[in-house]
């Protein structure tokens, strides 16, 4: 019997989606979260590589965008020296290690979808910190999958999906960004997708997201319309709703060599149809 796989973050959006997967799957697997891990804290890291892992998968970062503009050395520490601890934990134990990350490690001002090789310039210290834990990933030396992907959402957690369904349903009328073009990603999509990357032997860096492309206030017609709501959505830009951090105007992620390896990525209309279907009391 194959040992089990270390699943870091086991309680994020992410996470449980990878969870819920390798139930599913029938593939054992043992996972962990804060407080109980700190995937920074070498010593606790050491720790849980006394036992045996057929595979590491990272499921864990400091996600709020906003936050990491007012809290950089926070955002480090999730996203880069974690990421890096785990690493090369893996590398020594001669263990393949599955991490994600994001479009924000570019500029957006690409006019064709960015491939797997482009340069990465992000623009904020939220994208500076996951561009870090690339590095990190990278520097360990040891046999690695990083996965970027982008505009995540489940049928769970804090995401665009779930707050716009809720809006939609409370206000009269909103206004969505209509500047800002990518590719959502059902976190279950994401999750399968990988795990398929990571069983084909699958190494250094890919994108996964839905296939499509969209903006946020495009996303937000299909919420509506699939859920029958009657709020008047409104364009507008992203100057208008002006934020801490600095967002990306294209991130749309070049999906061919994931595609060449496993087909098609299905279109992100469906992904998100199943996902409404589903969705957690909001």
């Amino acid at each position: 019997m194959a040992a089990p796989i270390l699943l870091i973050g086991v309680r994020g959006m992410l996470g449980r989606a990878f969870r819920e997967h390798l139930v599913r799957a029938t593939r054992a697997f043992e996972g962990f979260d804060l407080p109980e891990i700190d995937a920074a804290d070498r010593i606790q890291v050491a720790a849980l590589f006394r036992h045996a892992w057929s595979a590491v998968v990272n499921c864990a970062a400091f996600t709020n965008v906003d936050g990491a503009e007012a809290n950089p050395a926070a955002a480090m520490r999730g996203n880069a020296t974690a990421p890096g601890v785990l690493a090369e934990a893996c590398a020594t134990m001669g263990i393949p290690l599955l991490h994600f990350s994001t479009d924000y490690v570019f500029d957006g001002k690409a006019r064709a979808p960015y491939r797997a090789d482009a340069p990465m310039e992000p623009l904020g210290a939220y994208g500076r910190s996951k561009a870090a834990g690339e590095q990190a990933v990278r520097a360990a030396g040891g046999r690695h999958l990083i996965v970027r992907t982008s505009w995540l959402y489940a049928p769970w957690g804090n995401n665009f999906v779930r707050t716009m369904a809720r809006l939609t349903r409370e206000r009269p009328s909103l206004k969505v960004v209509h500047d800002q073009r990518g590719r959502p990603t059902s976190a279950e999509h994401l999750a399968a997708t990988a795990m398929a990357l990571l069983e084909a032997g699958a190494a250094g860096t890919f994108h996964v997201t839905d296939g499509g492309e969209c903006t946020w206030y495009e996303l937000t017609l299909a919420i509506a319309q699939a859920l029958g709501r009657t709020c008047t959505i409104l364009p507008c830009t992203t100057d208008e709703f002006p934020r801490p951090a600095p967002r990306p105007a294209y991130s749309v992620l070049d999906l061919s060599a994931t595609e060449a390896l496993l087909g098609p990525m299905p279109d992100w209309h469906d992904n998100l149809a199943q996902v409404l279907a589903r969705l957690e009391p909001l």
